[in-house]
């Protein structure tokens, strides 16, 4: 149950001259979930995130990070939480091995139990890589690593994904994954609607510095975009008709042998079903159209996420 809150956030403000980067955001984060903080490129997630983390200095609003004031308890939070930086670089020629034995030294851990961690994200023939000959998901997978090497019980991940191919995407989302289950929290920052959808127990959908609404992914679909279309392949000359009076229909059009309907609900499709049945329709194919994140944020702030 998500019931202890590891991150409050109350009116967090962050202006750069008479730009407002974040402008009046509140949120909380309960301890065991992934919350994704979402929206466009400079739509003031990361300020947000590095502001949450003690990166940067808040112009105004309140900030508890497991109870600890970022600013003011900076030593005490460092060691209780991890951070994935959007821009994170190492030298070209450190090795893989002297990046974890560094990390280690830094934060008094063992140096073996990074390589555990090497190993668990599959980079235990990399050890004595250079940086610069890995590839970038290889690259994000020793980011992970580092940000993992204390054992945080709060973990940050700024735009992992960014630039990965579609598989070394899914992998990480198969590690991120594993490290909430591991009992970790993961606040995470992205643009891409369906990474956010696959991997965040809640969201909050920022645009121009602003929190737009937060729910979880499904909550925000069924309250924003409730509508479906629904594509059935048929022969039978009368079911676009037939499926044009259910109740909650807004609309049924034929397209050579597909009836396209579109309702103003879910609720909907049991009565497309009991009409095709009713009325002795024969489908040879059925599909159901549901709405994405994509379409929240198009819905909210009239714009595509990609503008």
């Amino acid at each position: 149950m998500l019931d202890q809150p590891v991150i409050q956030v109350s009116g967090l403000t962050k202006r750069y001259g008479r730009m407002v980067a974040v402008d009046g955001v509140t949120f909380e984060v309960f301890r065991g979930e992934i919350f994704g903080l979402i929206g466009p490129n400079g739509a003031g997630k990361t300020t947000a995130m590095e502001c949450i983390e003690g990166l940067r200095v808040p112009d105004a609003g309140q900030i508890s990070v497991l109870g600890l004031r970022p600013l003011r308890d900076v030593s005490a939070l460092q060691r209780r939480i991890g951070v994935q930086l959007q821009e994170a670089q190492l030298q070209k020629r450190i090795k893989v091995r002297e990046a974890i034995g560094l990390w280690s030294s830094v934060y008094g851990t063992a140096a073996a139990d990074g390589h555990k961690l090497l190993a668990q994200l599959g980079l235990a023939s990399k050890t004595d890589a250079w940086f610069m000959t890995l590839s970038g998901g290889q690259k994000q997978r020793l980011f992970i690593a580092l940000a993992l090497i204390h054992d945080p019980e709060l973990v940050f991940l700024d735009e992992l994904t960014t630039g990965l191919d579609p598989q070394a995407r899914r992998a990480i989302w198969e590690l991120v994954k594993t490290i909430r289950d591991r009992g970790k929290t993961v606040v995470l920052t992205t643009h891409l609607m369906e990474e956010a959808q696959r991997l965040c127990d809640r969201v909050a959908i920022i645009d121009h510095g602003r929190i737009v609404d937060i729910d979880t992914p499904d909550g925000l679909v069924r309250r924003h975009c409730p509508e479906r279309t629904v594509a059935i392949e048929t022969s039978n000359d009368q079911a676009r008709e037939a499926l044009a009076r259910v109740a909650g229909v807004e609309s049924a059009t034929s397209d050579g042998r597909q009836v396209i309907v579109r309702a103003r609900s879910v609720e909907v499709m049991t009565g497309i079903i009991a009409c095709l049945a009713e009325q002795h329709i024969e489908v040879t194919d059925f599909q159901t159209f549901v709405p994405t994140l994509e379409d929240v944020f198009l819905k909210l702030t009239g714009h595509s996420v990609r503008q």
